[in-house]
């Protein structure tokens, strides 16, 4: 599909959908569980989904409901075929799972999914217990039961892998370790699975970077009060950032007191020069002079291409380091940031490990190809504030693996786009 955006301002009030993020998290514990759970769920995506179709493959029952999902446990065991479509993080996350429940599951992988990373968490699983074979470049086949014991992983490849451990290694009937070694980076979606086990009631200890993890653990939502999917700050951040480049934009539905890492867009618009105000869930951006920083995004790397928008509208030049991981992303997102800013008219490189932006002048508009990546999608979307020609985005229904609701929502605040062909 390709979308032309007209350029101008765009703000005013909205709703925010559900974390990606969170949900990924409370759908497994739920599948895991004992019992019948209900998740309120504002919105759901193509990758929500994946993980809610193979948890369905692996035995669950999840059924969508006017508010959101009613989860019922996995049971039986035999040889399923689970899609996960393009979500890295329902892959990462449900192999440990696999091993722990003993299935024997093909995974299929699609698009760029099948060319991302998977080891060292590959070779783990493997030297505890599981069988994993490529059966094609789509497929991967598992089987075997995942045995606990001291495990290892590094902490600059991937949280996923982290995550899917911690998930699994509960239900194992032996206690285990996990050691994470090096720098470890995108803590706080560390810290979001760590909440999600506890709402289960699963017990852990983390000291000097190490997991103690008792086996034998039962998941259970025990708390009296629903279990809600609250509002997506990474999604969040594209309006944020269109506020700070344009008019005011009020968001409704996020906390501020979220353990989602990409709430730092706060902080980071207010470096830049932007307005914003938080109150307890909601948060208003509105425009200023914006002038360059310097950006670490070892713990942000999904905000680095709206980010880099920003700092195209900002005086001066921006770097943005610590993104090497944004290079095995949907896309290499650094390499397609750059070539899209570019293709708008803006001054940008890549570096090793992120970008350099040399804002403050107008864009002029031009085609952007959206790499079929959601985030490029979007950000293109937010750069047509600052652009003096019309921006035209092929492979927009890339927004669907997120925010399905993406073009809705830019249309609700004002924006004007005209569509063109379903070309997927």
């Amino acid at each position: 599909m390709e979308i032309s955006v007209t350029p101008q301002k765009i703000g005013g009030k909205l709703q925010m959908i559900a974390s990606k993020s969170q949900a990924h998290r409370l759908l497994i514990a739920a599948a895991l569980s004992t019992q019948k759970t209900d998740i309120e769920c504002n919105a759901s995506s193509e990758d929500i989904d994946a993980t809610a179709r193979c948890l369905t493959a692996f035995g669950a029952s999840i059924e969508k409901t006017k508010n959101g999902f009613s989860v019922s446990p996995i049971s039986g065991d035999t040889l399923s075929v689970a899609d996960c479509g393009e979500s890295g993080s329902t892959l990462r996350f449900l192999l440990p799972v696999i091993g722990a429940l003993g299935k024997r599951v093909r995974l299929k992988l699609g698009g760029r999914l099948p060319h991302r990373p998977l080891s060292p968490l590959w070779e783990e699983l493997e030297a505890h217990g599981m069988s994993l074979k490529r059966e094609g470049e789509d497929i991967i086949f598992c089987e075997g039961k995942l045995c606990g014991g001291a495990f290892t992983m590094p902490g600059n490849i991937s949280s996923q892998f982290i995550s899917g451990l911690l998930f699994a290694l509960p239900l194992l009937s032996e206690d285990s370790t996990l050691t994470l070694t090096g720098t470890i980076e995108s803590k706080q979606y560390i810290a979001m699975t760590e909440e999600a086990l506890r709402k289960f009631g699963i017990d852990f200890t983390y000291n000097e970077r190490t997991y103690s993890i008792r086996g034998g653990q039962t998941y259970r939502y025990a708390a009296e009060k629903p279990l809600r999917v609250e509002g997506d700050w990474s999604n969040a951040a594209f309006w944020l950032s269109a506020g700070a480049l344009g008019k005011k934009v009020t968001l409704s539905g996020i906390f501020r007191d979220s353990l989602q890492g990409d709430k730092e867009i706060c902080r980071i618009l207010e470096r830049f020069g932007a307005v914003i105000h938080e109150e307890a869930d909601t948060v208003e951006a509105a425009p200023a002079a914006l002038s360059a920083i310097s950006i670490d995004a070892a713990q942000i790397p999904d905000l680095v291409p709206i980010l880099a928008v920003v700092a195209a509208g900002a005086q001066g030049e921006t770097h943005i380091y610590g993104a090497a991981r944004l290079r095995i992303k949907e896309s290499d997102r650094l390499k397609t940031v750059c070539a899209f800013l570019t293709a708008l008219g803006g001054d940008i490189e890549e570096t090793t490990d992120g970008l350099i932006i040399r804002g403050g002048k107008p864009l002029g508009g031009g085609t952007v190809d959206s790499a079929g990546d959601h985030r490029i999608a979007m950000s293109a979307a937010i750069a047509s504030i600052i652009a003096e020609g019309t921006v035209t985005i092929s492979g927009a229904e890339a927004v669907r693996k997120s925010y399905p609701d993406f073009w809705a929502h830019f249309e609700a605040l004002g924006g004007k786009i005209e569509r063109g062909g379903e070309n997927e």
